[in-house]
């Protein structure tokens, strides 16, 4: 059976590793860049999400729990840098408290194991510069080089027979007696394409299916700061605030990357275009796609004073350290200088509500995986496992 992949982040690697293991199926996988995990795989904070604040019973929250684990063994497996550090979640107001105790149970309800709510001292000993009223242990999770995991799955695939194509963009497929052959090589019959392509995932829905879109990719920018080498002593592993339950957003927090590097953030801005990774970057094209869309004017509507908070964010730094501060107080502006920014491919319905969970369509011969943000790179061995096992035949 062949099969196409149309996407080098690291949920097509994973779902092209799990298949190309397999000796029934042969993988092509298609690239528009030169090279594999430039965008929201390659741009994140290198974190292993296990589960704690996803609705029960959601995909993410089934998926998360059980693909953490896969990485992990796949880690070990294949001798790539990971750290299970585990992380603290922070309260710091009197409504924070209600809210990570509704966290803990939501972490228990997902299966999570090891939770505590952890004392003054225990605190101190862990992230002696952290205030907090009340603070949540996670001990599952733990940070990674998804850089690493990325280049060890295309490794796999090549050595077990795959292709990758690089700078491959597919701009235009067809279907013929139950085939599929797609513009690039298009000698090749495809019994399925599986479109994995994150940012521009409803696009090539729509491309593909030649069906109406459902919902549509609204990017949010993600921007970081990096502590100086004076400062990392003021992070341990993972700092966490509690998080705002009518967003998928974590809010600014603090984590040590698996190179050592402590990052702050990020907030959630507003992109002028989907692969925009600073505010000079502006496409009119995809700025006119989302703002004529009624479902990201819908939400602007419901979360204008959100957007307002986030974008302060993005153009004042003193904004920025402010929401540091409410974690580590002591932190200045002197600690932290500008780092990397991801985007984040966030789906919005017509009626401007966020899409939460995972969102995945089939479309005849056709797999499209719409809404796959965090944490899709912690559970993508998890997520390629329900793809092959719900989608595949």
């Amino acid at each position: 059976m062949n099969i196409a992949i149309v996407g080098g982040g690291i949920v097509g690697l994973a779902i092209g590793y799990k298949l190309q293991s397999k000796k029934q199926y042969n993988i092509d996988l298609y690239e528009k860049e030169k090279q594999l995990g430039l965008h929201q795989s390659g741009r994140n904070s290198g974190v292993l999400h296990c589960g704690l604040a996803y609705k029960p019973g959601s995909m993410k929250a089934k998926l998360a729990v059980t693909g953490i684990r896969q990485m992990i063994n796949y880690c070990k497996k294949h001798s790539i840098n990971h750290d299970i550090c585990g992380k603290i979640v922070v309260a710091t107001s009197n409504q924070d408290i209600k809210l990570i105790d509704d966290l803990a149970e939501r972490g228990k309800m997902n299966g999570l194991k090891g939770l505590k709510f952890l004392s003054d001292g225990e605190l101190k000993q862990r992230e002696p510069f952290v205030k907090s009223l009340k603070t949540l242990l996670v001990p599952e999770e733990g940070i990674v080089d998804y850089k690493a995991v990325m280049k060890s799955m295309s490794n796999n695939i090549l050595s077990s027979g795959g292709n990758i194509y690089l700078s491959s963009k597919i701009e235009k497929i067809k279907k013929i007696n139950n085939k599929t052959y797609i513009n690039i090589n298009s000698s090749k019959a495809y019994d399925y394409i599986i479109n994995c392509t994150g940012l521009q995932a409803d696009i090539n829905y729509k491309k593909f299916s030649k069906e109406k879109r459902k919902m549509k990719i609204v990017p949010f920018r993600g921007e970081y700061y990096t502590l100086t080498e004076g400062s990392k002593k003021m992070v341990n592993h993972l700092v966490y605030p509690v998080s705002n339950p009518k967003f998928p957003f974590l809010g600014v927090h603090f984590t040590r990357m698996a190179n050592g590097d402590r990052e702050v953030g990020p907030n959630a801005v507003l992109a002028f275009k989907r692969e925009g990774y600073q505010n000079s970057d502006i496409s009119i094209k995809d700025m006119v796609d989302y703002l004529s869309y009624p479902g990201f004017l819908n939400f602007v509507r419901k979360n204008f004073l959100f957007c307002i908070n986030e974008f302060s964010t993005s153009i004042l730094k003193s904004s920025f350290l402010k929401k540091a501060q409410v974690l580590i107080p002591e932190i200045t502006s002197n600690d932290i200088i500008s780092g990397p920014a991801g985007v984040r491919a966030q789906g919005i319905d017509l009626k401007g509500n966020l899409i939460m969970d995972f969102d995945v369509i089939k479309t005849n011969n056709q797999i499209h995986i719409l809404n796959a943000q965090s944490p899709a790179a912690t559970c993508s061995l998890a997520v390629a496992d329900y793809i092959i096992e719900n989608y595949i035949k």
